[in-house]
């Protein structure tokens, strides 16, 4: 479990300050699919990941899930409702066994009038923002192929490390239409497949599929994109 110093919000604090925080910090410990809040939920506290990753998600009026972010500790979540007192824009789900710790409001809004402590949470407010400016364009203006493609750009080893159903979920998308696009991928040449571990053969291609947009729409993609660039 990260210390309190090692938290980006609270690692430029004095030394004093970490003192009291450990003090404040109510810890809890979740095992792995355990709810932390539901979306729509009320709370006092700002919730500090101390150990272990979890999801945060939106549920759609038909039941799906659509995944905004995976965190590691050492990470703070909950800063918008902390602040706005709001209720949870989204549920949070640990993915593994972790520790929260969770933090009271007044201990926070005391804080403020700690200069670093304002920069450290105007910084993660900041990169939250971001995320969910991120998550808006790849909902709304990537394809289905076109969001694969940009993780395998980000970070290809989350193909080799995580099941596929999950990686969908990553994604929001069906593990049906994940597996489609990967064997399309496969026959393309783009990437290849040898004993479940994934490599990119081809990162132009994968490139090209993230800039048009449309490789759902041909059957000799890459071919196709050559022309298409010359």
């Amino acid at each position: 479990m990260v210390n309190i110093e090692d938290i980006p919000m609270f690692s430029n604090l004095d030394k004093l300050f970490h003192q009291e925080l450990k003090s404040s910090i109510h810890i809890k410990r979740f095992s792995k699919n355990s709810i932390v809040f539901y979306e729509g939920d009320e709370s006092n506290y700002l919730y500090i990941l101390l150990d272990g990753s979890v999801k945060l998600y939106k549920t759609s009026p038909k039941g799906n899930q659509i995944q905004i972010k995976r965190m590691n500790a050492p990470n703070t979540i909950a800063e918008y409702a902390c602040f706005e007192k709001a209720p949870f824009p989204a549920t949070c789900e640990f993915l593994t066994d972790g520790a929260m710790g969770l933090l009271h409001f007044d201990k926070v809004y005391r804080y403020l009038n700690d200069k670093e402590f304002s920069l450290g949470l105007i910084r993660s407010l900041t990169s939250k923002i971001m995320l969910l400016s991120s998550l808006v364009h790849k909902e709304t203006i990537l394809s289905s192929e076109a969001k694969v493609a940009d993780l395998m750009l980000e970070n290809i080893d989350i193909f080799n490390r995580l099941k596929n159903n999950e990686i969908a979920s990553m994604l929001n998308l069906s593990a049906e239409t994940f597996s489609r696009i990967i064997t399309k991928f496969k026959r393309e040449g783009i990437i290849r497949v040898e004993r479940s571990n994934i490599e990119v053969v081809n990162y132009n291609s994968l490139e090209i599929v993230v800039e048009t947009n449309s490789i759902k729409e041909c059957t000799d993609c890459v071919a196709q994109f050559k022309k298409i660039k010359r």
